[in-house]
């Protein structure tokens, strides 16, 4: 297995992406951590790596508080060591014209979006920076790398996101940290069902695949690096 040994820390890891990032890192070996604010949907996640023979634990908390994050991160590595493996997941998403948009949800996507993975990753980075070594993954969107009509918030957000990466990338590079974005375009999951109507599931990209390439880039030792992935449908316009 790929990540024996390695502890990894999910956020949103009660559903879509963040459940099966987290069921593909604990198939690798890894001990993984989620963290959201539903603790039953918590479990769920947890139950499903023990039946496949992982180590999971459930770390309750609301991303947005600093205090809860903190804990969070300190009962993971207490329980399960380290975190070696940081994926920021969580996200949330309201469309609106920016004419009739509503300012509390741009603050909601900016705090969930951008600074509760800004917030876990300050968290994570003293540990990290000691031992030299860890793996810091942003699930960023395409709308990170574009703009969509009606997302002006959450294309901030992620556009954002995007950016705090690139700093961050070039604030651990001496400290041997990996820095890594992924861009994907439409998943099927719960939040993109409540915006778009899935005629057919196929044509949408699953979050196994992101989860694929999650694993992916967390078993990257070498001396190549990737910063960013940019993911689409097959049949979404190439090159967009």
């Amino acid at each position: 297995m790929k990540l024996t040994d390695k502890v990894a820390f999910v956020t949103g890891g009660s559903r879509g992406n963040g459940q099966a990032i987290a069921l593909a890192l604990a198939r690798e070996g890894a001990a993984v951590a989620v963290t959201a604010r539903d603790t039953e949907k918590l479990q769920h996640t947890v139950g499903l790596v023990h039946d496949a023979g992982g180590r999971a634990l459930a770390v309750p908390a609301d991303i947005c508080d600093d205090a809860q994050v903190k804990q969070a991160i300190d009962t993971a590595a207490a329980q399960l060591g380290p975190i070696d493996i940081l994926v920021n997941n969580a996200g949330v998403a309201r469309f609106e014209p920016i004419l009739t948009a509503k300012p509390e949800d741009w603050r909601l996507m900016l705090e969930v979006n951008l600074l509760a993975a800004m917030r876990c990753t300050q968290a994570v980075l003293p540990s990290m920076i000691d031992r030299q070594t860890g793996w810091i993954i942003n699930i960023a969107s395409s709308a990170g790398v574009k703009g969509y009509h009606e997302q002006s918030g959450y294309c901030a957000s992620k556009h954002g996101l995007v950016g705090f990466a690139k700093v961050l990338a070039l604030e651990t590079q001496p400290h041997g940290i990996r820095v890594h974005t992924i861009c994907p375009g439409a998943v099927d999951t719960d939040m993109a069902r409540t915006h778009r109507n899935i005629d057919d599931p196929s044509d949408w990209m699953q979050p196994q695949e992101i989860a694929d390439t999650v694993v992916f880039l967390a078993s990257m030792h070498g001396v190549a690096m990737i910063d960013n992935i940019v993911m689409r449908r097959y049949k979404a316009t190439p090159w967009p």
